[in-house]
């Protein structure tokens, strides 16, 4: 790279100052917001981290540990729920503080869970040693009942950087819509929805509201997978309130369906683990750190080189972070290992400038008429403002040719590299042929013709409209546009009467 540090060292300073008094942008299309930006107190965040290295200590193996402990049900903060029907399994804790069956449905994901899925389960149990405590001590601190962390458990298995296919992400795999209405920050720099802490205030932000919506904890989860939209309309359809008769129809997904008796199954394996043979399992250490304040821009690399930690450390302590520093605008609380604060004052306070990140990858403009735009398209930045940030030139100024850009990936790493896959992620299969299929539809739009007096032709099993097509003669595109009022949701299916020549 042609620029010194020190050249880019003064850019900073200057972008800096310049961006802590730039307006926000307005965004017409962001989530109205139910709830304010979270943050995180040093007493709550202290409260969570006691509540983690408490439960470690008295923990017996008995139970997921972070789930409720009901030794006295009369007597307990919350509202109890003993397991009928199941007295026959022996187990050792039949109280919940969330509504627990045993049913057919359940009983199908626990023969799951303890048979086929076992490992999972056990994977699952191993992380929630580091998760499910602060995950219940937030849950209980907001009124909430602490056996809902087996929903966080269907959900991700306590995977801080869990990615679903619909693009829900973290231990509570939020949407960004729903992330952000609930106070969670998603932006090119970081996603607090895979922070532990503040997702889980988030979620329960959420599920507070859906209990007052629906009145019941079956129906508040249920909502939590499909949406209370989706589940207000299943209420009014099958006029009842009860999770298990809604089940029983067919307008909800296979998902939700099975997503309450599955939130029901792990909390009846993790409350019981001696029962189940899960006593030997080997649970992380629960989160603990320490929290530094540092500038904007702070090259993570630098910080883990000068405290003498691994920067993967780093990362895990800070999943929110999605790149190799942190945002450009504002100082960050950073977290560091127990131990290490001491050693970041000795070094790092009131230095910003020694952690500050210079070394970026640069890009030679190759073209004539380019812009920042252009650049951001090529490297998949789908933020263009990062790019106008980093090198101080608006968005759409033309780039002469043979002109530097800096890009914020950092000098030496691979743009594909783990830290980037965000950026250049492939859809899953389904997704890109739905996408194949709409275009396609489109396209037939744009060029067919309707047919104005058709024959009909009845769809045969093993049928497609390429099949239909050649074999009735009609091209694939008038074929479209005459059965649009089919396409336009699905595809073609055995029995179907089509519109041909």
């Amino acid at each position: 790279m042609n620029c010194s540090p020190k050249y880019i060292i003064a850019i900073f300073s200057i972008l800096l100052s310049s961006c802590a008094t730039k307006a926000p942008v307005k965004n017409a299309e962001l989530p109205k917001k139910l709830d304010e930006e979270i943050v995180v107190s040093s007493e709550l965040r202290q409260k969570a981290i006691n509540a983690a290295r408490e439960a470690e200590e008295d923990h017996d193996s008995s139970a997921i540990i972070g789930s409720s402990v009901i030794e006295k049900p009369h007597e307990h903060n919350k509202k109890t729920y003993f397991l009928y029907g199941a007295e026959h399994l022996g187990l050792e804790n039949y109280y919940f503080d969330i509504p627990v069956v045993y049913n057919k449905a359940v009983k199908k994901w626990m023969d799951y869970f303890l048979n086929r899925g076992r490992g999972f389960f056990e994977r699952y149990g191993a992380r929630a040693g580091r998760y499910a405590p602060i995950l219940g001590s937030i849950l209980e601190e907001h009124g909430l009942p602490r056996d809902l962390i087996f929903l966080a458990m269907a959900e991700s298995g306590f995977q801080t950087k869990a990615k679903s296919w619909a693009r829900a992400v973290g231990p509570w795999q939020f949407m960004p819509y729903t992330g952000k209405r609930f106070g969670l920050h998603i932006d090119w720099y970081v996603d607090e929805r895979r922070d532990p802490i503040k997702a889980t205030i988030a979620a329960s932000r959420y599920l507070t509201k859906l209990f007052e919506e629906f009145g019941s904890w079956e129906l508040a989860a249920a909502s939590y997978n499909a949406g209370e939209g989706k589940m207000g309309r299943a209420i009014r359809r099958y006029k009842t309130e009860n999770f298990w008769r809604i089940s029983k129809g067919r307008y909800l997904k296979s998902e939700t369906k099975n997503y309450v008796p599955k939130i029901m199954a792990l909390a009846i394996i993790g409350k019981n683990l001696k029962t189940f043979g899960f006593e030997d399992i080997d649970f992380h250490e629960p989160l603990d750190f320490q929290e530094v304040e540092v500038g904007p821009a702070t090259d993570l690399f630098k910080v883990a080189k000068e405290i003498d930690v691994e920067f993967e450390e780093i990362q895990r302590l800070n999943p929110e972070i999605l790149r190799w520093f942190t945002p450009p605008v504002g100082n960050y609380r950073l977290r560091l290992p127990v131990g290490n604060k001491r050693v970041f004052a000795s070094c790092c306070d009131g230095s910003p400038e020694k952690l500050l990140a210079t070394n970026f990858m640069s890009y030679t403009v190759k073209g004539r008429r380019s812009n920042l735009k252009d650049v951001a398209r090529k490297f998949k930045i789908k933020d263009k403002k990062v790019l106008s940030w980093l090198n101080n030139i608006s968005e759409g100024k033309s780039l002469a040719r043979g002109q530097k850009i800096l890009l914020p990936f950092k000098e030496g790493q691979n743009v594909k590299a783990n830290m980037y896959a965000d950026l250049y992620e492939r859809p899953r299969k389904t997704v890109r042929m739905r996408r194949a299929w709409n275009k396609r539809i489109k396209r037939a739009l744009r060029r067919g013709r309707k047919i104005a007096s058709p024959s009909y032709y009845k769809v045969r099993k093993g049928d497609s409209l390429w099949t239909v097509s050649r074999r009735t003669g009609t091209s694939l595109d008038t074929l479209i546009v005459s059965n649009y009022h089919i396409l336009k949701s699905r595809r073609i299916r055995a029995g179907d009467t089509l519109a041909v020549k």
